[in-house]
């Protein structure tokens, strides 16, 4: 039973009206503040987290893990191609043709990567198939000189499925009439939108076409690889070059995007730690309550003393106070932030729709939208924190009452 004394009285503390007001302001100061930084702390690495779930499962998903070039192209890339997915780690081999060009429709011009393709090849290093918005990858075929382009891309362009667009590319054609750049009309097959900056700058057409077009012959450009984990890219991409051995290069995901996921992970780690020092300052002002309330109690706390109340039971007191009044804002936090992080990109979406502001332009930012990705132990690790930091707050005031002595107490009462 005296076990249970300081947990019953540091609970009626905690619902007890103060005589000092300023001191219910304090405690419930310290309570939203936990709840604010708590909420606000899930939701920004929940954010985090869905940037960094984009960044691999579309952008990285059109952008190729690694490439394998030879000097001068490849020529029996079949062999090769089945050579390299013998290999452990790697689960997809694709030949293309890559060339710079500018589009130019309707008195419109854009410039952008096309790649020459192989649709039954492409499908397994390519998420592209999956987010086809108009058309099919099956219409690139040989000959026929179809083009599936971006959506944005598109867009700019002013054009759709069944319209036709000029690709220029940086090679000089010599005439009887002069030099001129190497241009080639296309028809647009296929429209694809994977919501990221990559619909506004890739197009694919056929790899035969593109061959014919940039004079290769039966030459490929390279093979885009398809590995089983991302981040064994490098590695991957240096043991293949080693075996292959003279002539051969790789160029895998990071030289081309691994900035980009690299600053996502920095200032998740950043921001975090920011608002860590949010969830700080209002679990210190717990501190600032329980001095308050130490000092408003010294009467009750002598009596307890007189009574039998030992220190330990005293601090005991105080301390279940401060973490009840901690424990309380963790909790509306935590609910509060899973549900924002769950609803925030359906919140943001319906935002948009009504006020047509549009917060991520694809043109400037790698997604057009804001995903968020909630992750348990990123929760686990806010609250343990949050928790740790408001029991330490709890120990300088509880050993101060601890230390009040009944005698000098109850002499001026």
């Amino acid at each position: 039973m005296l076990d249970r004394i300081p947990f019953l009285i540091g609970l009626r503390y905690v619902r007890a009206k103060r005589r000092n007001h300023f001191i219910s302001f304090i405690s419930l100061t310290s309570m939203l503040g936990l709840m604010l930084g708590v909420a606000v702390l899930i939701l920004v690495l929940s954010v985090m987290n869905g940037f960094d779930h984009e960044l691999r499962s579309r952008v990285l998903g059109m952008v190729p893990h690694t490439r394998i070039e030879a000097q001068g192209g490849m020529t029996d890339w079949k062999a090769l191609a089945e050579r390299l997915t013998q290999r452990k780690h790697v689960i997809g081999a694709a030949p293309y043709v890559q060339q710079q060009g500018m589009f130019v429709a309707a008195g419109r011009n854009e410039g952008a990567l096309v790649y020459g393709i192989q649709p039954e090849y492409e499908r397994d290093v390519s998420i592209i198939d999956r987010h086809m918005q108009q058309g099919s990858l099956d219409t690139l075929k040989p000959g026929e000189w179809n083009l599936v382009l971006g959506g944005l891309l598109a867009q700019h362009l002013g054009v759709g499925v069944g319209d036709r667009v000029t690709l220029m590319i940086p090679e000089a054609s010599i005439t009887p009439g002069g030099v001129f750049p190497r241009l080639k009309r296309f028809t647009v097959s296929g429209i694809f939108r994977v919501g990221a900056s990559l619909d506004a700058s890739l197009a694919y057409a056929n790899i035969e076409d593109m061959q014919t077009l940039t004079r290769m012959g039966d030459t490929v450009g390279g093979l885009r690889l398809e590995l089983d984990d991302l981040f064994i890219a490098s590695e991957e991409t240096q043991a293949i070059v080693q075996d292959l051995g003279y002539g051969y290069r790789g160029i895998d995901w990071t030289y081309t995007h691994g900035n980009l996921f690299q600053a996502i992970q920095m200032e998740k780690r950043m921001i975090g730690l920011l608002l860590m020092v949010i969830v700080a300052v209002a679990a210190f002002n717990i501190v600032s309550t329980l001095v308050m309330v130490v000092t408003d109690k010294h009467a009750d706390i002598a009596i307890l003393r007189t009574i039998g109340a030992t220190p330990k039971s005293i601090m005991g007191i105080f301390i279940v106070q401060g973490l009840a009044i901690g424990v309380i804002g963790i909790v509306i936090g935590v609910i509060l932030g899973i549900v924002l992080a769950l609803t925030i990109s359906d919140i943001i979406a319906w935002f948009e729709s009504v006020s047509g502001i549009q917060f991520l332009d694809p043109g400037v930012y790698f997604i057009s939208y804001l995903p968020s990705q909630l992750n348990w132990s990123d929760v686990g690790l806010i609250v343990t924190a949050a928790f740790g930091l408001s029991f330490l707050s709890t120990l300088y005031p509880a050993w101060r009452a601890a230390r009040v002595q009944p005698a000098e107490v109850l002499r001026y009462e």
